[in-house]
């Protein structure tokens, strides 16, 4: 069992689709950066992040989420990724900021 298991979607649609795609808009690069994020933590074996299939809210992609809290997230950058790991994985405190809304 992971104390956290976070999922990123990299669902991709076609160009030009009305709802967009996360994977369109970055995020396998993000996927990247959590997982050398928690690799730099030494948290392999107690958080796991990997890609997921569409989430369905490609209007507000890139959508993460994180378990078992069920926290769903928009990050944006590299370093909207680098404070979920630093303050909701490290400490337990949600990055409001990031919330998908």
């Amino acid at each position: 069992m992971y104390q956290f298991h976070i999922f990123i979607c990299e669902n991709e649609r076609p160009e030009g689709h009305p709802r967009g795609s996360c994977a369109r808009k970055g995020s396998p690069d993000l996927t990247a950066v959590f997982k050398s994020e928690l690799a730099k933590r030494n948290l392999k074996g107690t958080v796991r992040a990997n890609k997921s299939g569409c989430l369905d809210f490609c209007e507000k992609g890139p959508v993460v989420v994180v378990y078992p809290e069920g926290i769903w997230y928009s990050p944006l950058s590299e370093e909207d990724v680098r404070e979920i790991v630093a303050s909701h994985i490290d400490q337990g405190v949600v990055v409001s900021r990031l919330l998908m809304k």
